[in-house]
Parts: structure tokens; sequence; C-alpha cells
């Protein structure tokens, strides 16, 4: 989502703006923006529809130096009104400038009020009400004169999930930033501040950040930040921590996309989710606000998720109820609250958002907890607003995510959500100590076999290559293999901007045989031969069928596995696992596959189109 940087201090804020919004591209953007305040009470600003180069390019042929230690800076991903230069951030009123992550959802309403006194709009956002709201107050309203007091006059006014951040050309020396559901953190260096939507922003200068609190504002010079709440009498929130990871995370490491790296560190995210989580044989959460008794009590599980997160849940639910004996629904979390489920304290709701941040799931977790559901948050992000909310955290350990289409943050999910399971079969007294013990060492193994596939992926690279012209790609699987399967043909889409289905297996003549043709690529990942020989053969019926039309079959299967051999066009094999296990396995040559294509065909693999990291808007 739209990314952004601030700073107050004694470098010229023009480069540390531009710095900071290379570092968020990764965000997923369509244009990009800076206003700079200088000692003379001058703001500066410029901003380009497009990629952040379309803003360098402006700003060297503007003749303006930009002079100045305070600025913010925006790279948006459209809400309200269409790309553009006119739509793009900052928006400026009179003396003040304003960026925004978000929506105001009242913003017609105040649109309103202040066209008919008279106030001229230059845009079609709702971001620019603020600033024209702020300008109105600081030039001739109950707080004239009063940066400080106008912000928060209208912060208190607003509805919504945003981030502001907001800076007066009458002000040099100070900005004004809030937040309500959408993230915001602060960078503390020597005598300099930093504002950032993530940490990234600001990594280049220093590991020492704050956590702004829900519905706080902070007011940041280069001596330091004060926060306060929107209301008066309300509680301000902030949280000093210091980043636990270096620059060096965020750079690709010699591979040619962040992607494949992220792709080639998964045995360690996964490794690092799982550390430290069996002590004296039981396994334990991160934050754990809810007593065994109260585990013990639960009769129903919900996930809710989104994207690659929800196929990552549909996983967990082949755990969950066969370890818990607990029934497992898994709900794609904008619809969620829509549908009016059935909560109540016995129930508790798994809610997976690698960012912590996400809207729908956001929002998800706030209605279960209206009904006084149970919520246990599985985040890869410390600190961010689900956890907060949640009755119970598991963090993964995935490190910065910063190829959109995710990888390494979906493995660790996967992880995360087996420890989930255990945790409750543990609780509940479905599985004795020793067999919890049993399936965790099992889980440890997993980093070295993940190792494997990643080192054996030029195959796949190859299929890839061989494959990038195909107008279609299906994706069939049963049992784990079906969530498997959804989450191939996401990436796919994701990435290569191609037509791509995945299926449960058992459903071809239901329908979806219709769309076997002769050269169609069809990927089938295959249960292990042994211990779910069921599986086994049912797939090897769905192979045969779509064989006899046509498809050119791209099988995934653990080695050794001579049975499916016949009828392999392309055969990739991975180590032998368990059927719960195996997606650990079997999902890398689909992320392989999916960035090689986008390569093959000329896509940003790190940036694919309309696309951005994290979703803080519904």
């Amino acid at each position: 989502m739209c990314g952004i940087v601030g700073y107050v201090g004694g470098r010229p804020a023009k480069d540390v703006l531009i710095g900071g919004l290379r570092r968020l591209e990764y965000r997923g953007y369509d244009s990009a923006g800076i206003a700079v305040v200088d000692d003379q009470n001058r703001l500066h600003v410029e901003k380009k529809e497009g990629k952040l180069a379309n803003l360098e390019g402006a700003l060297a042929e503007s003749g303006d130096d930009f002079a100045g230690g305070t600025g913010i800076g925006h790279t948006r991903w459209a809400t309200h009104g269409r790309p553009s230069d006119r739509n793009s951030h900052p928006h400026v009123a009179g003396r003040i400038a304003v960026v925004h992550n978000g929506i105001i959802e009242n913003f017609a309403s105040l649109r309103a009020e202040l066209e008919s006194d008279g106030r001229d709009f230059n845009s079609d956002t709702d971001t620019e009400v603020v600033a024209q709201l702020i300008d109105r107050e600081v030039t001739g309203g109950a707080t004239a004169g009063d940066f400080v007091a106008s912000c928060r006059a209208v912060l208190a006014r607003l509805e919504g999930a945003f981030t502001l951040v907001i800076a007066d050309a009458q002000a040099p020396g100070t900005i004004v930033a809030g937040r309500r559901n959408t993230p915001l953190v602060l960078g503390r260096g020597e005598g300099e501040m930093f504002i950032g939507s993530d940490v990234a922003a600001f990594i280049d200068y220093t590991k020492e950040a704050v956590e702004v609190g829900q519905d706080t504002f902070a007011v940041i010079t280069a001596g330091g930040y004060e926060v306060f709440p929107f209301l008066e009498g309300g509680a301000a929130e902030s949280r000093e921590f210091t980043i636990d990871w270096d620059l060096d995370a965020a750079e690709k490491g010699g591979y040619e996309y962040f992607m494949l790296k992220e792709i080639a560190e998964q045995p360690s995210a996964v490794a690092d989710t799982l550390l430290g989580k069996l002590v004296d044989g039981r396994i334990v959460l991160d934050e754990q606000r809810l007593s065994d008794q109260e585990l013990r009590d639960i009769d129903k599980v919900f996930i809710v998720a989104c994207g690659s997160a929800y196929h990552s849940g549909l996983v967990a639910k082949y755990a969950i109820e066969h370890w818990t004996r607990i029934p497992c629904e898994v709900e794609i979390a904008s619809e969620f609250r829509y549908r009016d489920p059935v909560l109540d304290r016995s129930t508790l709701v798994v809610a997976i958002s690698q960012s912590g941040e996400t809207a729908d799931t956001l929002e998800a977790v706030r209605h279960a907890k209206s009904q006084k559901a149970r919520v246990l948050a599985v985040c890869n992000t410390n600190g961010a607003q689900i956890p907060r909310e949640a009755d119970a955290v598991l963090y993964t350990h995935a490190g910065p995510e910063i190829g959109v289409a995710s990888t390494k943050a979906y493995l660790a999910q996967i992880a995360a959500n087996y420890l989930v399971g255990l945790a409750l079969a543990q609780a509940r007294g479905t599985k004795f100590p020793d067999e919890v013990s049993a399936e965790f060492h099992a889980l440890e193994q997993m980093p070295e076999l993940i190792g494997q596939v990643v080192e054996r992926l030029d195959q796949v690279r190859q299929i890839a290559r061989e494959l990038a012209d195909s107008k279609s790609v299906l994706f069939l699987g049963r049992h784990v293999g079906y969530p498997t399967a959804l989450e191939g043909a996401l990436k796919l889409k994701e990435l290569a901007y191609m037509h791509a289905e995945g299926f449960p297996a058992g459903e071809l003549k239901h329908g979806p045989i219709a769309l076997i043709e002769e050269g169609l690529p069809v990927f089938v990942v295959m249960p292990p031969l042994h211990g779910r020989s069921l599986l086994h053969s049912k797939l090897i019926s769905n192979i045969q069928e779509i064989k006899a039309r046509g498809a050119r079959t791209i099988i995934i299967s653990a080695e050794g596995d001579e049975v499916v051999k016949p009828f392999a066009d392309y055969l990739i094999e991975i180590p032998e696992t368990t059927t719960l296990l195996q997606p650990l396995l079997s999902t890398i040559p689909y992320q392989a596959f999916a960035a090689e294509v986008a390569a093959a065909r000329g896509y940003d693999v790190d940036k694919p189109r309309n696309l951005a990291k994290s979703v803080t808007v519904e």
C-alpha cells in the first residue's frame, strides 16, 4: 500500500525523502511526490504519476534546489481518484502539505462542508480534504496560528483507517504524524527524526524506532518527539524498540530479484519461526494471554486471512482438525464479518497476516472480539495492530519480505499454523506430550528438506522458460495439495498476468475438465505414495483423464515414486515427507516457476502491476 516517509533534521530533506521512497518501492505504487519546507517558510512540492524515476526527473528539471531540512514524501496506490499528477501526494492547501495512507470514510461530508465554505479543490482524493481542513483551522479557525492544535482538531473529526503526516510552511522544523488502524513508525537519530510507514523508510540512518499507537499523533522535531491522543482525555500510546534486521536484509544479495533471494531464505525463515517454540515438551506461543482452560473450552476454530495467507489457512485446517478433532472453517477475511458468522466465547479465530495491518483481517478480528470470541494472531511484524488486539500471538520470523508476491512469509505462516494446531492439541489432550514433541521434531527437520528443494530449482526454471508462452495453466491437488494448487495459480496470476486456476482434482469431471485441450500445461502435486495410498491412486486416475485429452503434465512427487513417472511429461522430485507437511516443500517449485515465467515475459518480478505488499484499506 502507500509508502510514507518524513524527515526533520540537519540533512537535506529531499535526499532523505527520495532515499526513503526508494526503500518503500516494494509496497507497490502508481505515483510519487515530496514536499520540503525551507527556513524561509516556503513550501517546495513536486509529484509525478508513475515510477520514482519520473519524480526524480521532474526534480532535476525544476531548477528548484528544494533546500530545507523538513520534508514529507509519499508513494501512492490509488484508492480515491485515478492515478495522475493531480491526484498524487503530497496534497497542498495554503500553507499545509499532507501525505496519507488509508481512506477517510467521511470525506464526502467534509468536502461538502469545505466547498460550501468557498474552498476550491485541486484533486479527486479524500486526502485533500485533510489539507483543506487543517489550513482552514490554522488560518482562521478556533485554533488559528497553532499548527499542532489545528492538526489535532482535524484528526478528531476524521473517520476511517489512515496514517497522516503533515507539514506547515509556517512551522519549519516540525511535523505532525497521526494514525488510526494503519502503520506509522518513527526513527530516532542524533539531532534528527525520521517517519515511515515501515522501518525500511529510514533503516539507512537508524535502528532506533518508535511505534505510534492507535488514535495517537506525534509532534516530531529534530530533537525528538511527543505523543498525544486525538481526543482530549484519551490515552496516547507509543513503544520504542530496536530494529532487529539490517540494511543487507533489504538488498538483493547477488540475486537477480528479491523474490529469488527470498525463496532461498525459506529454510532459515521456517527454522527461525520454529526456534524456541518447544520448551520442556510443550508448545510455547510468543504472547499467550489465553489460559490452557480457555483453549480446552474451544469447540470451533475459524481461520481468517487474505491472499496467500488464506491458502496457508486452508493447509492449517487439515492439521488442526486432524490433531485436535475440532471443527475448523477457513474464511476469506473480507467476507467474514458480512455473513454474520456464529461466534461465542468457545470460538477461536486465528487471524493470519504477514504485515499485521491487513485491513480486512483487522476488521474480521474486531468483529470476532465484539462477539466475545478468542483471537490468536499469526503475524510477521512485531507490535502491529492485529497482534496488539489479539488474545494470543505467534510471530513468524521470516524477516522483511520485499517481493510483493509472498514466498518465505507464506512458508513461515504454514509452519506457524502447524504450531497453532499442536498448541491446541496439547491443551485439549488430543495428543500426548510425546506425540506433540514427535510432531514438532518432524517440523524441525523441514528446513533441511526445504533447502534441498531450493537447491534443485534450475530444472523448474527451465520448464518455466519452455512453457512461458502458454495462454493458461491449471493446477490440481487433493488434500493439502489443493490449497497448494491454489497458491501456485495465485503466484502465476500475480507475476505473469496469465490465466491460472487451481482445482481439487476430484472436481475435474464436475466442470473444469472442459478446459483441458491439446498442449495445456497442468501441474499436479502427488501425495506421498506411502501413508496416503488412496489419495495417490485417485490422483493417478485424474492424471490419466487429463492426459487422454492432450494435457501436458508437470508432476511434483516424492523421490522414489516410480508409479507416477509414466504419466509425467515433466517430473519434479522433492524429498519425501508426510502428507500434512508436504506443502512446505511442494509450494517452492510453484514460486520459482511463476517468477521465471514472469521474467521470460519481461515483467517486473518483484513489483507486479496493480498490486501492493500490504493492503491496509478494505
